[in-house]
């Protein structure tokens, strides 16, 4: 598994996923307070008070994890409107030797509902299989969240199990579901999510 990925954007039907800039600074933090009510119910960072200095923090340490090959986040940008931001997506390694990874999201309120994620999520599943050598590529959905669950389903991912209690979201435990998608599986699927327009 290669320690980083070359920086250029990525493109799908209709999105671009690029790193993150400074310049972002503005939409990122306007797109998480516009849609914390909804993100709060399953992520611990978002709140009520997110400022921009959480959102300024994020991407220094998101610039950072990129340059050591931690982690690469993606800003979702509309290529009809890329000053835009429709949301976040990663993707990391959880362990070299195996070459397995996690993807993680969130699509900011407005934009949920309209495959957003789903072609985020494929493209970034590109990304870990093609470019990062995965092996295995997992998602953890809380219990009770739909939408992410269908992301799931959608792109082909196997439902493997229940982790009780795995995420502590502003004073309580949730459950997550375990998902994941093997680079076999992927070559498989992939063919599809062309077709079908996703990615």
């Amino acid at each position: 598994m290669s320690k980083g990925i070359d920086t250029h954007p990525r493109a799908t039907p209709r999105l671009e996923l690029r790193p993150f800039r400074r310049r972002d600074l503005e939409s990122l933090w306007e797109a998480v307070h516009d849609s914390w009510p909804e993100l709060a119910k399953w992520l611990p960072w978002a709140h009520a008070g997110y400022g921009r200095l959480e959102a300024i923090r994020f991407i220094r340490e998101s610039g950072s994890a990129w340059v050591e090959g931690r982690a690469f986040d993606f800003a979702i940008r509309d290529l009809a409107d890329p000053t835009r931001h429709l949301g976040n997506i990663s993707v990391w390694s959880t362990s070299k030797r195996e070459r397995s990874g996690e993807i993680g999201y969130w699509v900011r309120s407005s934009a949920t509902g309209a495959g957003v994620a789903t072609e985020a999520a494929a493209r970034v599943a590109r990304v870990g299989f093609e470019e990062l050598d995965m092996h295995r590529i997992t998602l953890r959905i809380a219990v009770g969240n739909r939408g992410s669950e269908r992301v799931a389903e959608k792109l082909g991912f196997t439902k493997e199990g229940l982790l009780r209690k795995e995420v502590l979201v502003h004073g309580v435990w949730l459950d997550h579901t375990l998902w994941a998608l093997l680079e076999d599986e992927y070559r498989r699927e992939a063919p599809r999510w062309v077709a079908e327009g996703i990615a």
